[in-house]
Formats: C-alpha cells, structure tokens, sequence
C-alpha cells in the first residue's frame, strides 16, 4: 500500500499545518535566499524528528521565474550562463544541509537542457550535474532530477550521458503536460528504472495555438494526468515509495485545502 506524503517549503509552510495533512512523509523545497546554517539544520532536525520523514531536499534559486516557457528558458536551473557558479555552490550547500537532516536525496529542476549533446551549454550542465552528484556521493546520497522540461528521451539519454549510478528522476506526472512534452504514463514506463521519488501533482494541456504558454495546474485528480492510472501504473512498474502530493497557487488557503483533498484522494485510492 503506498503512503501519501506532501511537498513543503522551508520558511513558509508550517510544520504543524503539514502534520495536520495527517502524513508522515515529505518532500522539503529550500528557497533559494534561506540560509543554510548549522542551526537552521539543527532546528529542523529536531522539529521533524518526531513524526516527520523527509524522502527528498529541493533545492530552489533565486531568479527563478515560472511564468511562461521562455521565462524557464531564461531563468530556471543550470542553463542560464550568468548564474551557473552561484547554482552550482548553492546545490552543493543544499546536498550537504540535508545531508545534516540525514536526508539521503536532492534534487532540483536544471532547466532545459539542449537536444543536442554537442551543444556547448548541454556539455557544460552535464558537467554541473556530474560534481553534483559526486558532491552527494560523499554523503550517500543520490541527485534526483525533475521531469518536465525536455521529452523523456531526452532526459533518459542525458542521465546516461552523466553517468553516475546515483542520478535518478523525481517524476512529475503534471509537468509532462504542463511543458506539453509527453504523456505522461508512456514517460512513466519508459523512465521506470530511474525513478527515485515522484510528485503527484495534476494540470492541464497548454492552449493550442498559443505559443510561449504552459499548461494550467489543477487539483490532484481535477486535470489531464489520469491520477488513477499513475497510481496503478507506478504499482505495476514496482514502486513503492510515498506519494507526495505537490500543489502551488497563490492562494495560501486553497493551497492547503487543496493537498488535503489530495491526501484523501491518494489514500483512497491506494486502498487494496
């Protein structure tokens, strides 16, 4: 039976109204200005240790700007050129502060990495990631990487391009139609071996004909991915780790009502 679990924000979101979700695992995201002392990590050490199991520490960055697909282009992960020392030491400290939660993944999202493995900024980020994940390594941790923003071919040949064992896929069955790069079941089958975590979050197609857009978020259950179908699918490909509902709106209440219902949804639906 699988267990739900939520995504959080360090610095926004309270513990307390996260163990009101009735979950017992999450998945931490560490804004990109927090500081990332040894007594934030203390303080979070012990406010989890009770009843809280963290599967995965994401790592965020300042600039960041989800708008629109050129937005992401421009801003997001490790392809931007102008922020790729920043990101890549800000990766590092986020490795080593869950390392300090005895968190044994992180992950992030890099951007669109380019088609092309000749390309000079695909050759580049392939060398990020690889520091990266031999930097988590040393703390027994693997790297995870968010699916979305390229086909899952793409990202496939990519981490096997890497070439580190401990290089594996966070799958965000909404992002694929989000960013409108796959169907997202067909992605799950074809990526099945290197998946570490998934999110189980919802969305809808991006309006045709309208170019630059994303897709609209949705309610888990309310949008195009079919969460039934994932949830028997990632059964039947043998997985077994907690499903963490991820919702983002602006609005904080609906936000919170809207990963509850998830909550209940996904234990609904993990019933034998």
């Amino acid at each position: 039976m699988f267990e739900p679990g939520v995504m959080f924000w360090a610095e926004r979101d309270d513990l307390e109204t996260v163990r009101s979700l009735g979950v017992r695992y999450g998945q931490l995201g560490i804004p990109g200005g927090m500081h990332l002392t040894d007594a934030v990590a203390a303080r979070f050490k012990t406010a989890l240790a009770a009843d809280l199991t963290l599967v995965t520490v994401f790592a965020a960055y300042e600039g960041e700007d989800y708008a629109d697909i050129p937005a992401v282009a421009r801003t997001v992960g490790f392809v931007p050129r102008d922020t790729r020392a920043a990101r890549l030491e800000r990766t590092l400290a986020v490795s080593d502060f869950a390392a300090q939660l005895g968190v044994g993944s992180v992950a992030c999202h890099i951007g669109f990495v380019p088609e092309d493995p000749g390309d000079a900024d695909y050759v580049v980020v392939r060398e990020m990631v690889r520091q990266v994940c031999d930097h988590a390594a040393r703390h027994g941790q693997s790297f995870v990487l968010e699916t979305g923003q390229e086909p899952a071919a793409v990202l496939r040949r990519f981490i096997s391009d890497v070439d580190r064992a401990n290089l594996g896929i966070n799958f965000d069955p909404a992002n694929l139609i989000l960013y409108g790069t796959g169907e997202p079941i067909a992605a799950l089958r074809e990526l099945a071996p290197l998946v570490r975590s998934v999110h189980c979050k919802d969305g809808d197609w991006p309006v045709a004909g309208v170019e630059g857009a994303l897709g609209v978020e949705r309610p888990l259950g309310k949008g195009s991915v079919g969460i039934a179908r994932f949830v028997e699918t990632l059964g039947r490909l043998g997985f077994s780790g907690p499903l963490n509902v991820e919702r983002e709106t602006e609005d904080q209440q609906e936000r919170w009502r809207d990963l509850a219902e998830g909550v209940r949804l996904l234990r609904a639906l993990a019933r034998p």
